[in-house]
């Protein structure tokens, strides 16, 4: 069974934050840093990853980028702060 990340990247702390979904975390990071395609997140500089939540089916992934996309950005703010407060890249280590 494939994986399915729902996470969130911000430009810096308490900045610019994006919320997608893949079935290749690791991958989908690297096209965001590597400006890979023209978008949002490289029209606003957005390429740390501050959150991710791992899903065993596609589906629930999606269900929860929907979920958190209609959340106002203090209740955002607070969900990638409860895992990480410093805002710390959690992809760091992979490149």
């Amino acid at each position: 069974m494939k994986s399915a990340y729902t996470y969130i990247l911000a430009s810096k702390k308490h900045g610019t934050l994006y919320t997608g979904v893949t079935s290749d975390l690791y991958s989908r990071v690297w096209q965001h840093k590597n400006n890979a395609f023209k978008g949002f997140t490289s029209k606003y500089n957005v390429k740390t990853l501050v959150f991710y939540e791992e899903y065993g089916r596609i589906e629930d992934a999606i269900m929860r980028e929907k979920q958190i996309k209609g959340w106002i950005r203090k209740k955002k703010i607070d969900l990638i702060e409860s895992v990480n407060p410093n805002w710390d890249d959690l992809s760091q280590e992979w490149y």
